[in-house]
């Protein structure tokens, strides 16, 4: 073939450059680049404390041959706060980073491990997870509680009408009720099942139906403590104004008759009306009574509820004198017209200046921290502050007189979310929108958040929890109301009364399943609430517990938000050291527990299982999210205690 002329010089010049390129006397050889290297890292995740305590990770170094070159590691996406000792490799294979958590926020963070030489980059990846730390100090903290003492137990609720009164008819066995451990269960019936219908005259046996109420009430007399609270929380519908409201001006006395002639139907012996016999079928009485259902956002005004209030109790007393009533019962969402703040002044006046001048064994309030299913967790988890603010006032206002300077505060109400379907429209009763199902009820995010409102409001001294309500949907129950299949909620109420709570009374174990394994004594001694040093509280709540007993509990709520407008997410993980060592005496010596989580991970239907763990005098306690853990152990065995308090 002939070649073309014009690409003649071009494939000369390659040729010849071949040529020198595979020597026989080459002008000048073509200089390589310098052999490099590659690094890796002794561990992949490495944990560090907020209390200052550093930790170390190794790095390697595979050079290529030849490679003597000088490398320098740098550290890229450290967390604020946070602080590194570098010793890098230089012209040798191994170098180490020291991390220190101290001031860093508590969390997991990627951070990268970057080596150069100048000519040659390399960097690995390192997870690294900063650790609260939680010193659990084998003293007594008398400065909250009662006297140092956690005084506080678990209830539940029910509200018997016609759209759930078949609950107990459909499902009758009660053991899943005993076995959650309630005291004095809260019963509010309303609608239809307000047993009075009529006051005819002449009376007419029609005038009264205890059905819809008894199928509730009945089943509830016979389980738990068989000592449930009544709440007489709304008025018959005749005695109500156009607004659906008591009108106190014209039927106070009416009212009055109605709240003693329940005393009579439930305590003794029951009453007679138009010429029947309307008695209670159990021999269980009902000793405890509230007066009214947040009377702040259902028509009166402070003066009318004391006036009610005085005339109601002594009228029920003059039935049965060994009742104790339940004061109050506010609503409280922190707004201005559920604010404690505008009720409690009136009420602790001095009797013969307007205030109650009638028998208060418990003052009660209810608390939910929204009404709205669009509120974001970190909102939520934020209005446990304001709880607790109330508590302490209202506790400040009952000192003020010397007669109810004792007087107990429960909060007999608690949830969530209080927003409803108003009327069965769709349409939220709150603030007017659709209303939207709150999963965050039954979710992981409420083993994150009635844990934290328990121990906060422990803290401060309250002495009942009530959950709202048993048997309900996934936005309010601890059962389901049509398969009474237990949701998560039940769990966490389960364990923070058999862990917890001032209970005193036995449930039968035997019921349980899972059984816990942590050795309950019955009745279980008060327990006192411990000293605990945390380096971090903004996300994780701490509590821990002993009774008499030597019997030990810690509690770990991780309620640290992932995302600002997380909304039922899933929380951000976070590990704490629990620092046993006031309890541990001997060097590298331990402790038998129990360690439990209720997550995300648990299974709802049979409720999470307890793991034998070694508690040394630096626990790790992990929660990948949203959940709560109790590490439960005894201080005291067979060769006595194991350190003296």
């Amino acid at each position: 073939m002939r070649i073309k002329s014009d690409f003649a010089p071009a494939i000369i010049l390659c040729a010849a450059l071949v040529a020198s390129s595979c020597g026989g006397g080459g002008s000048s050889p073509i200089n390589n680049p310098p052999p490099g290297f590659s690094i890796q890292l002794a561990a992949s995740t490495l944990m560090v404390t907020q209390d200052g305590t550093a930790a170390a990770v190794d790095v390697a170094l595979t050079r290529s041959a030849g490679n003597t070159n000088s490398v320098t590691l740098s550290i890229a996406a450290l967390p604020t706060g946070a602080t590194t000792q570098i010793t890098s490799p230089g012209t040798g294979n191994k170098g180490t980073i020291a991390f220190n958590g101290q001031g860093a926020a508590a969390g997991t963070y990627q951070v990268t491990v970057n080596a150069t030489d100048g000519a040659t980059n390399a960097s690995a990846s390192l997870k690294l997870i900063v650790a609260i730390v939680s010193v659990v100090q084998n003293s007594i903290n008398t400065s909250v509680g009662v006297n140092g003492r956690l005084q506080e137990f678990m209830s539940t609720s029910f509200q018997p009408a016609e759209w759930d009164y078949q609950f107990f008819i459909n499902h009758p066995d009660i053991t899943p009720l005993t076995t959650l451990g309630p005291q004095h269960i809260r019963i509010q019936g309303l609608s239809q099942a307000v047993p009075m219908k009529a006051n005819s005259s002449p009376q007419q046996p029609t005038d009264w139906d205890f059905t819809m109420l008894d199928a509730v009430v009945q089943p509830i007399l016979g389980a738990a403590d068989h000592s449930p609270e009544f709440q007489i929380a709304v008025a018959p519908s005749f005695m109500n104004d156009s607004s659906g409201h008591l009108d106190i001006t014209h039927h106070l006395a009416d009212f009055v008759e109605y709240s003693a002639n329940l005393v009579r139907y439930y305590n003794t012996g029951g009453f007679t009306w138009g010429g029947k016999h309307f008695q209670s079928a159990s021999p269980n009485k009902i000793t405890w009574w509230g007066i009214f259902n947040e009377y702040n956002i259902n028509g009166l005004n402070p003066t009318q509820y004391v006036q009610l209030y005085n005339a109601v109790v002594p009228a029920m007393l003059a039935v049965d004198p060994t009742i104790q009533i339940s004061a109050l019962e506010l609503a409280d969402y922190d707004f201005d017209v559920g604010d404690p703040r505008n009720n409690l002044p009136t009420f602790v006046l001095p009797a013969n200046q307007g205030g109650v001048n009638a028998q208060v064994n418990i003052v009660s309030t209810h608390f939910y921290s929204s009404c709205n299913q669009k509120d974001p967790d970190t909102q939520l988890f934020n209005s446990v502050a304001s709880f607790t603010n109330d508590v302490s006032y209202i506790y400040q206002e009952l000192k003020l007189r010397p007669d109810l300077a004792n007087i107990p505060v429960w909060v007999t109400e608690n949830n969530v979310n209080a927003d409803f379907d108003a009327n069965g429209s769709g349409i939220s009763a709150c603030n007017g929108t659709k209303f939207v199902t709150d999963p965050r009820g039954t979710s992981a995010f409420f083993a994150a958040w009635r844990p934290y409102v328990f121990s906060q409001l422990g803290r401060a001294g309250n002495q009942a929890l009530y959950h709202w309500t048993f048997d309900a949907d996934p936005q309010y129950g601890e059962v389901d109301f049509n398969t009474a299949k237990t949701y998560l909620s039940y769990w966490v109420d389960y364990y923070l009364e058999k862990y917890l709570g001032s209970y005193s009374y036995c449930p039968p174990l035997a019921a349980v399943s899972p059984l816990p394994e942590f050795p309950i004594t019955c009745p279980l001694p008060p327990s006192s609430i411990l000293n605990v040093n945390s380096t971090e509280t903004s996300t994780v709540e701490v509590l821990a517990t002993i009774n008499l007993a030597s019997q030990a509990v810690v509690m770990i709520a991780n309620h640290a938000v992932h995302s600002p407008s997380d909304n039922n997410g899933p929380g951000d993980p976070r590990t704490v050291i629990v620092d046993l060592s006031t309890f541990i005496c001997t060097s590298g010596g331990s402790i038998p527990a129990q360690l439990l989580t209720i997550d995300a991970t648990t299974d709802p239907s049979t409720g999470p299982t307890s793991v034998p763990v070694t508690a040394s005098p630096r626990a790790t306690v992990t929660l990948n999210g949203y959940g709560v853990a109790f590490l439960v152990f005894s201080t005291c065995g067979s060769n006595g205690c194991v350190c003296p308090a």
